[in-house]
């Protein structure tokens, strides 16, 4: 019976901005550890003969030093930590060797129990970072570091006592509707939020995953219909901020697209408020792919243009060149547009878009309730009125809607 204790891995945080780290092989392991080395900012060195696409990308841009030849020792010269990721045990076995004379921890990727130092499966979460060693089992590590980090990201484990409070907004957009669609950083900042000011298009399942303790502001952005005017809004956002509490301004799809959020990036910077923009995946693009609408497809659409249809052609005073945009052949994307598509649509046509251009309006994309209407330019409008579509839809208008004709995922998008 073996009596010997067990020897643990002490863990550490190394500081290595500034500091050299040489890495001897260019191949995919190599490629997966160099990119968290230069988040630390940290002086990397890469020896190999070669290496993939991306490491040669670093070097080209500056951000590594690849020394395209074999290992040699005295690349350990000046050195703080070394790792030895060839396929090559020979060589490995020779950094490793170097590198314990030289008393630089060291890390092998071919035998972790020569090694003296191990990689650990880290993740980070505002200003957390949850590293993970489980011995030879790197898939363990990396299972029990995403299950704390999505953890700590959902609010199963509650950081918010212990966080450090900021007050500021933050300007999230929440994506098209599917509540999976935000972003993680969006996510993450509306778990912190003391105050949300939310549209009417953010998505709702986002505002039931908020907390008892958090106030919802609803700014009832409904188009012709009641709405909170944007100097209420404004207001809101920085007397909440200048309060002390954290105001996250939650939009549908992108805040910046026809989303008017810069107005309010203005108005918190003009009255001296942080504010953070987190961007939102837009209902232009994500919208038509739900229903299998490439917006752009080889040979078919080079180009797509995406214009809002609230002020529609019949408009003496409208900023939207109708001529240009019913000679252009590649996609056109119009938001907000269902009360104007007729209108729309006869405008195209009167200035050279072919009647018989494939459209199709896509309601609620990215939701349980998605479903869409494929028609020709000419008769969209009427097709749109026959099937009751009704905002929020997105309208799609060119040759690329005929290549979703048989992909349609309107029963369930996700």
């Amino acid at each position: 019976m073996n009596d010997e204790p067990v020897s643990l891995p002490y863990p550490v945080g190394l500081r290595l901005a500034g500091r050299r780290v040489l890495v001897v092989g260019g191949g995919q392991v190599a490629a997966r550890r160099v990119p968290a080395l230069l988040d630390a900012h940290a002086e990397v060195v890469v020896v190999s003969p070669e290496a993939t696409p991306a490491i040669d990308a670093l070097a080209d841009h500056g951000r590594l030093r690849w020394e395209r030849r074999p290992y040699a020792a005295s690349d350990l010269d000046g050195v703080w930590y070394a790792l030895a990721l060839t396929a090559d045990p020979a060589v490995n076995a020779a950094v490793a060797a170097d590198a314990e004379a030289r008393r630089i921890f060291c890390v092998r990727a071919d035998d972790a129990t020569a090694a003296t130092a191990w990689t650990a499966a880290a993740g980070r979460y505002e200003g957390l970072t949850v590293a993970v060693l489980a011995g030879r089992n790197p898939r363990r590590a990396a299972a029990v570091r995403d299950n704390i980090v999505g953890a700590l990201r959902d609010g199963s484990i509650d950081t918010t006592g212990v966080r450090e409070r900021v007050a500021g907004v933050a300007l999230v957009g929440g994506g098209p509707g599917d509540p999976d669609l935000i972003t993680v950083r969006g996510r993450q900042l509306l778990a912190q939020a003391d105050v949300v000011v939310a549209d009417r298009l953010a998505p709702p399942a986002l505002l039931a995953e908020l907390g008892p303790h958090v106030e919802v502001i609803d700014a009832s952005k409904i188009p012709y219909g009641r709405a909170m005017a944007q100097e209420a809004i404004n207001d809101a956002l920085i007397s909440h901020a200048k309060a002390g509490k954290f105001v996250v301004r939650l939009k549908g799809g992108d805040s910046y697209v026809f989303g008017r959020g810069f107005e309010e990036v203005q108005a918190c910077a003009d009255a001296g408020i942080p504010c953070t923009v987190v961007p939102g995946i837009s209902s232009s693009i994500s919208v038509p792919a739900a229903a299998g609408i490439p917006v752009t497809h080889r040979g078919v659409a080079h180009e797509f243009t995406v214009i809002s249809g609230h002020i529609g052609p019949e408009h003496a005073d409208t900023l939207t060149d109708w001529e240009a945009l019913g000679r252009m052949r590649g996609t056109l994307v119009v938001l907000m547009g269902i009360d104007k598509l007729g209108a729309i649509a006869a405008a195209l046509i009167e200035h050279g878009r072919d009647p018989q251009t494939p459209a199709a309006v896509v309601q609620e994309g990215t939701t349980a309730t998605q479903r869409s209407v494929r028609a020709p330019l000419a008769g969209i409008a009427a097709a749109v009125a026959e099937r009751g579509i009704r905002p929020p839809a997105v309208v799609v208008i060119g040759d690329v809607v005929a290549l979703g004709d048989g992909l349609s995922r309107d029963a369930d998008p996700r």
